[in-house]
């Protein structure tokens, strides 16, 4: 079983960053920055934060768990976190510079229900989860 761990990364401007992928002969969809637990990871927030690190060359704060969708071959774990500052273009993610893998756009999306009904947000069970989190204003009052 596949473990994975993913971080809604509330910004000081109360946006949220997500990444957009664009790829051939598929339409544009948005990704919660992580990625897999690896076996030197000491458990799934050293993971999450590692990630953070890789994907957009950021520190986070992790504030809590708020989700986890488990399927016969993955457990994937979603936690509120706070972050500060970011530098996409510092990335060092092994999937930024594989060939073929599409394009990686990082945007601030704001916390508005309306903002995530606009994007194609996966996997669609946890954007679910995730709108009606922020439709209630439990985001921000968590932060």
């Amino acid at each position: 079983m596949q473990h994975r761990v993913r971080a809604v990364l509330l910004t000081p401007n109360d946006t949220m960053l997500l990444i957009k992928r664009i790829r051939p002969g598929i339409d544009p969809y948005w990704v919660i920055v992580g990625g897999k637990i690896e076996p030197t990871d000491a458990g799934p927030e050293e993971a999450l934060l590692r990630e953070v690190r890789e994907e957009i060359a950021g520190e986070a704060q992790i504030v809590s768990h708020l989700h986890t969708i488990e399927t016969a071959t993955d457990h994937e774990d979603f936690y509120l976190a706070t972050i500060e500052k970011w530098s996409f273009e510092d990335r060092t993610g092994p999937e930024f510079s594989q060939e073929g893998r599409g394009e990686y756009i990082l945007e601030e999306i704001p916390l508005a229900a309306d903002a995530l009904d606009a994007l194609n947000l996966l996997p669609q069970d946890f954007a679910a989860v995730l709108r009606d989190a922020v439709e209630r204003g439990e985001l921000l009052a968590a932060r």
